[in-house]
């Protein structure tokens, strides 16, 4: 990670070099980028939404996060609330910092950025807890998310937009360390 910077991202600036990272990581569609890019725009909007980028010297932004304190009215929220209150749990809602997107270009992974990044994030935040979704299969992402101290707060949880179920992972602040 000696070459990478991570700093405060104006995520509005550069959200086009975010989307294209965000494709190559996740295996976006056009149709899919310009859908993300609206959300992104719209979000950065909420009260209390940053984001941090990862930057190569020259410039080029290979990774980022962005996220915002959760509120029960945002649509995400109203997804899962129901998940989460099926397992008593639905108070993880309310004074948590979300992770909205966190991503990495495929090249620079594996080098502890995505964990740099996260751990920046939520290091700021002032709530008592972040809360996070995740494709609900056993992955890089969610091995590092529970590296970090989250756990699965609901399973199988389904997106309108997804085809595939998703897990809620939450964890205390500050994140563990190694």
């Amino acid at each position: 990670m000696d070459d990478v910077a991570v700093g405060p991202l104006d995520l509005a600036a550069r959200v086009d070099d975010a989307l294209a990272v965000q494709a190559l990581a996740f295996g976006l569609t056009d149709d899919e980028i310009a859908v993300r890019r609206h959300i992104i725009l719209r979000h950065l909007g909420c009260p209390g939404a940053r984001a941090l980028g990862a930057t190569t010297p020259a410039g080029r932004l290979i990774g980022f996060v962005y996220g915002m304190p959760n509120d029960r009215a945002h649509w995400w929220s109203t997804v899962v609330e129901p998940y989460l209150r099926g397992e008593g749990l639905d108070h993880w809602l309310d004074g948590s910092f979300v992770i909205t997107e966190l991503h990495v270009h495929p090249a620079y992974q594996n080098r502890g950025i995505g964990r740099t990044l996260i751990t920046r994030i939520t290091d700021e935040a002032t709530e008592p807890r972040s809360i996070l979704s995740a494709i609900d299969t056993e992955s890089p992402a969610r091995a590092l998310y529970r590296s970090l101290g989250y756990m699965d707060i609901a399973r199988r949880v389904l997106f309108p937009s997804a085809p595939i179920p998703y897990a809620v992972m939450g964890a205390p602040l500050p994140l563990k360390r190694r």
